[in-house]
């Protein structure tokens, strides 16, 4: 079992909240790229007017999986390029530790005053 620190900041094991807010940003991200074809753009766009009028396609289609599907075709459409670019950019962070303040700190506590 490996040991780590309880407190170190590790967002690859974030979880499924973690992993659904990465596929948002990344979304988000390749609608905003110039680079993506606009009518590519339209899937996760007709996904969404989909949730707003669900009587467009007849039949019980939950909401969900018309929005799942929609964003994983836009995403598995996109050039693979351009998506790797996003997604290394998304997971990319600055390595670090969680520490506590030490009492021993220099902390310097003031009050604001305007004087006018």
């Amino acid at each position: 079992m490996s040991e780590q620190n309880p407190r170190q900041i590790n967002p690859s094991t974030g979880g499924v909240f973690y992993e659904l807010s990465l596929r948002i940003k990344l979304i988000l991200r390749l609608m905003a790229d110039p680079r993506v074809n606009p009518l590519l753009k339209l899937l996760p766009i007709g996904s969404l007017v989909y949730l707003l009028i669900p009587d467009l396609l007849p039949g019980p289609i939950d909401d969900a999986a018309v929005i799942w599907l929609g964003s994983t075709l836009f995403v598995e459409l996109c050039p693979p390029g351009i998506v790797a670019e996003h997604i290394s950019a998304l997971r990319s962070v600055i390595p670090g530790d969680w520490r506590d303040a030490r009492d021993d700190e220099n902390i310097i506590d003031g009050e604001f005053r305007e004087d006018g």
